[in-house]
């Protein structure tokens, strides 16, 4: 998908980041436009949950710019981000455990104080039909793959414009990350924008538009899936091959 020049949704600009001294992200630009999915590959400790930390405002970067369509959102709080469309499913699910799924669903609407929801739990259940026959169940009794559903649900209790990702294949069975990567090419061809970000860079770039490849904080490939599937630097270093 190329931009036809349109505003990007979300945007880093040579965005730095640091933890106190240590230098994380180094002049980092992404840009995910309206109906894409774009994934974020790369190695343990490359910098990606701290790109998601800085989308979502949880990081302040050093220098640059986090855009939301067109505009510097660097002093927007994390609420005021989300509360514009910027929703994330976080690695490992992190569901309120004691909670029921209902409770859990209900917090991804928190900003939404006084609205009816009936529609979204509808979009919710039709997607995740497992969801609503576990409404009243603690979420911490939930397999991994139905905890899944309901992160992901949660998410669309907020109405995302851009929905963030971060390892949704992690903890799965293989045949639950298959099944979880049709639900979020669902999502996306519902109309969510998406941003995935992925260590499984062969299931991640079947599914998306478009991918980045960051290495100790820096993006070093940009393109788009099918050319870094043929990218022989990316499939020595990521894909398996040797």
């Amino acid at each position: 998908m190329t931009s036809n020049g349109a505003t990007p949704t979300l945007s880093l600009k040579g965005v730095n980041t640091h933890y106190g001294a240590a230098h994380i992200l180094k002049d980092v630009d992404i840009d995910i436009y309206p109906g894409e999915m774009v994934c974020l590959l790369g190695g343990n400790a490359s910098g990606k949950t701290t790109t998601l930390k800085t989308m979502l405002g949880y990081l302040k970067p050093s220098s640059g710019a986090v855009l939301m369509d067109g505009e510097n959102v660097n002093g927007w709080s994390t609420a005021d981000r989300v509360s514009h469309g910027l929703t994330m499913v976080p690695e490992n699910r992190r569901l309120f455990k004691r909670m029921t799924v209902k409770e859990n669903l209900e917090i991804g609407a928190y900003l939404r104080e006084g609205e009816t929801l009936d529609d979204d739990y509808d979009r919710v259940f039709e997607m995740f039909p497992r969801v609503k026959e576990r409404l009243t169940q603690k979420a911490g009794t939930l397999s991994g793959g139905e905890q899944q559903m309901v992160a992901m649900g949660r998410a669309l209790m907020a109405r995302p414009k851009v929905l963030l990702m971060d390892e949704p294949s992690m903890g799965l069975a293989p045949v639950l990350v298959a099944q979880n990567f049709e639900i979020i090419q669902q999502i996306n061809t519902a109309g969510v924008t998406v941003f995935v970000v992925e260590q499984n860079a062969n299931m991640a770039l079947s599914i998306a538009d478009r991918g980045y490849v960051l290495q100790t904080g820096k993006i070093v490939l940009n393109d788009t899936s099918e050319a870094l599937l043929a990218n022989p630097q990316m499939r020595a270093a990521y894909l398996g091959d040797v």
